[in-house]
């Protein structure tokens, strides 16, 4: 080897020990769930480094952390909750006792939240209290955007005024996706079945109907999906949400039955903004 090359070798070395040590030095901050991570990404940028307690393609309503998971939070310095989901309920305690040092940001203060009844939810039971998929809302987006810039800026705030461009650019991005959804529903059914009432505060937002195939947070009775089937004739229902989470086979029984769409959505998606989006298209079509 030349003694330019020994050069251009050791600079490679220390070039490599040095982004070695500033990716150990990135921050880390810890959220619940993957849509919360795009939010905190979006405005953290290259100042934290973001992961979610909930993998994808898992439940946020009976998940349980791996040990390594637990192990892994305590290099976290805040945790970003995303508010009152089944995950949060049942951990977050034990999450603040493995890692006492956590700070810990409740990103949905401020939210107007949709009161649920008690209900069993397989496994587990939900005692009357928050809906708490508040993601599933442009309006709540924007609440929870503003929460973890104030967030941010209590972690970090001499860079509080690139957390602040930030924000306002996902702000902006929020407000795109509410306008093109509400001109999208403008001529849209207003009724639509789903499985699982992920999507409470997205039909409260614009003027929709949700009707929920769970009952109860079980599995339908013969009587509950004959009411069903009644329910979606009357109000013309022509569309049925299902998620990779829950079992389809009812939801495709009622769509034979009345020959409508089963389209499957993902509301756990880290693409909020797709998502969004793709649940309005299925019902303007």
């Amino acid at each position: 080897m030349t003694c330019v090359s020994l050069i251009l070798f050791a600079i490679h070395l220390l070039t490599a020990c040095d982004t070695q040590r500033q990716v150990s030095e990135e921050p880390t901050l810890t959220v619940t769930l993957e849509p919360l991570r795009y939010f905190a990404e979006a405005i953290a940028g290259d100042k934290f480094k973001v992961i979610s307690m909930v993998p994808k393609g898992s439940s946020p309503e009976t998940y349980d952390p791996t040990p390594q998971q637990l192990v892994g939070l305590d290099k976290s310095i805040a945790y970003l909750r995303i508010g009152h989901i089944g995950f949060e309920q049942a951990w977050m305690n034990k999450l603040i006792t493995n890692a006492p040092h956590l700070k810990v940001f409740d990103t949905s203060e401020g939210i107007d939240f949709i009161q649920e009844t008690a209900h069993d939810h397989g496994d587990h039971h939900h005692e009357g209290g928050i809906e708490p998929h508040v993601w599933n809302s442009a309006r709540n987006a924007s609440v929870i955007t503003a929460n973890i810039y104030a967030a941010l800026c209590e972690l970090d705030s001499p860079n509080e005024a690139y957390y602040q461009h930030r924000r306002d650019s996902m702000l902006e991005v929020i407000a795109q996706t509410d306008c093109k959804v509400r001109k999208m529903l403008q001529q849209a059914d207003s009724t639509f079945l789903i499985y699982h009432p992920a999507l409470s505060y997205f039909a409260r937002d614009y003027g929709l109907k949700q009707i929920c195939i769970e009952e109860g947070g079980k599995e339908p009775s013969p009587a509950h999906l004959k009411e069903l089937i009644e329910t979606c004739k009357r109000d013309n229902a022509r569309v049925i949400f299902v998620q990779q989470e829950f079992d389809t086979r009812n939801a495709r029984l009622i769509a034979d039955e009345l020959g409508i769409a089963v389209v499957p959505i993902n509301p756990l998606s880290y693409e909020w903004q797709t998502e969004m989006i793709n649940v309005a298209k299925a019902l303007a079509k």
